[in-house]
């Protein structure tokens, strides 16, 4: 079946088709909406990414204190490798439903990444964790190359999160460098 480039983008452009607002409705429609939008905190009206960040933050530093027996480091890395893994199609599903791909209420990759950078340097002081959280959303919104380029080349959930994770590889660089 032959078909004119105007005919391909007819058959590929409906997964993103409609646009749809995030609200607590749709959270709730679908456990990877809710997941997608952080448990909801990628409905702030004000910097969903940075509301995602920071929750993030206060779940890994919740359940590291109360729990320290259980969300051992090494429960974090796992807890860390599955969800970028369900991540991308979380976000995928997420993306899709909402008609745009990294709509910014989905912030289950800001979770995950602020997770790895906290894993990879507590313990540390409070302030010290205010730096890491402050550089990895520098990072995040500036998207400095190689991150933007990559952004740019994968799509879909695959995309929506690796660009965080390169965003946090920058901030723990950026930290050992200082430490050095």
């Amino acid at each position: 079946m032959n078909m004119t480039p105007t005919e391909k983008v007819e058959v590929i452009a409906p997964a993103y088709a409609v646009k749809r607002l995030p609200s607590v409705k749709f959270m709730l429609e679908n456990p990877a909406h809710f997941f997608a939008l952080g448990l909801g905190s990628g409905l702030s009206p004000i910097m969903p990414g940075t509301a995602g960040t920071l929750f993030g933050w206060l779940c890994f530093n919740v359940l590291t204190d109360r729990w320290p027996a259980v969300f051992t480091p090494s429960v974090w890395a796992v807890i860390i490798v599955l969800g970028f893994i369900i991540g991308v199609k979380i976000c995928d599903r997420a993306g899709r439903a909402l008609g745009v791909p990294d709509h910014g209420a989905i912030v289950w990759d800001e979770m995950i990444a602020i997770w790895l950078v906290l894993l990879l340097v507590t313990p540390c002081s409070f302030t010290a964790e205010v730096v890491a959280v402050l550089l990895f959303r520098l990072f995040d919104m500036v998207k400095p190359p190689p991150i933007r380029q990559i952004e740019r080349r994968y799509k879909g959930g695959f995309g929506v999160m690796i660009d965080d994770i390169l965003a946090a590889f920058f901030t723990l660089l950026m930290i050992a460098l200082w430490r050095f």
